[in-house]
């Protein structure tokens, strides 16, 4: 392997339009017994940390049990959606071409670092086509770490593979950081909430305003 591609999910790959955040709230009311009357801040958090928060505006306890019971259900809640996912949903612009691109290179392998959990994630992912590129046997989830350089940390390691041969791709500050924190260098992709500035003053070593020019976005990522 000459080069890891760690990819973030959401607004950098896939859009749910609104079906992620439903199946969410399924989740969070099955778990809590409450309906989800506000969800904490999500871009670029992970999922036990948007569970502690949103849980804490709703005054109610935090656990690891808890979290546990919570991912349980939101994995099963995107296996009933997985067909809203498709239907409402969308691959972000340029992304398959990008990743079929880079999966015919050869020394490249590509996964992801997500703040989803597993089960999510594979969802998402299988939903518009992306896991016939990604080994996500190697990719790091909600379910590993709460903190996203930690979740870098365990994508290299589970790749067996230096921070120096990695780059990763994101929409989020936190996704900057993440890579960043764990020594990888980082593209910054404007397909989220955060803008193109905002993801420079976060440090990425460049910033795209999407993933459409393939060609581009090859010698960005290869170097």
């Amino acid at each position: 392997m000459s080069l890891l591609v760690l990819w973030d999910i959401d607004h950098t790959l896939v859009d749910t339009r609104g079906v992620g955040r439903e199946l969410w709230a399924e989740a969070f009311e099955e778990v809590t017994g409450q309906p989800m009357r506000e969800q904490a801040k999500i871009d670029g958090s992970t999922e036990p940390v948007i569970l502690r928060e949103t849980l804490r505006l709703h005054g109610l306890p935090d656990s690891r049990e808890r979290f546990e019971l919570f991912a349980q259900a939101l994995g099963a809640a995107h296996v009933r959606r997985a067909a809203a996912l498709r239907e409402r949903g969308r691959a972000l612009p340029g992304a398959p071409a990008l990743l079929s691109a880079l999966a015919a290179r050869d020394g490249i392998v590509q996964t992801v670092v997500t703040g989803n959990i597993r089960t999510a994630a594979e969802i998402k992912l299988a939903a518009f086509d992306f896991d016939r590129d990604l080994d996500l046997a190697i990719g790091a989830f909600g379910d590993d770490a709460d903190e996203r350089p930690e979740l870098v940390r365990i994508a290299l390691g589970r790749a067996g593979v230096p921070a120096e041969s990695a780059v990763l791709v994101g929409d989020t500050p936190s996704d900057v950081r993440g890579g960043l924190g764990a020594g990888v260098r980082v593209v910054g992709v404007a397909t989220g909430r955060t803008s193109t500035d905002e993801l420079r003053a976060a440090g990425a070593t460049e910033v795209v305003e999407d993933l459409s020019d393939t060609e581009r976005m090859l010698k960005l990522l290869t170097g």
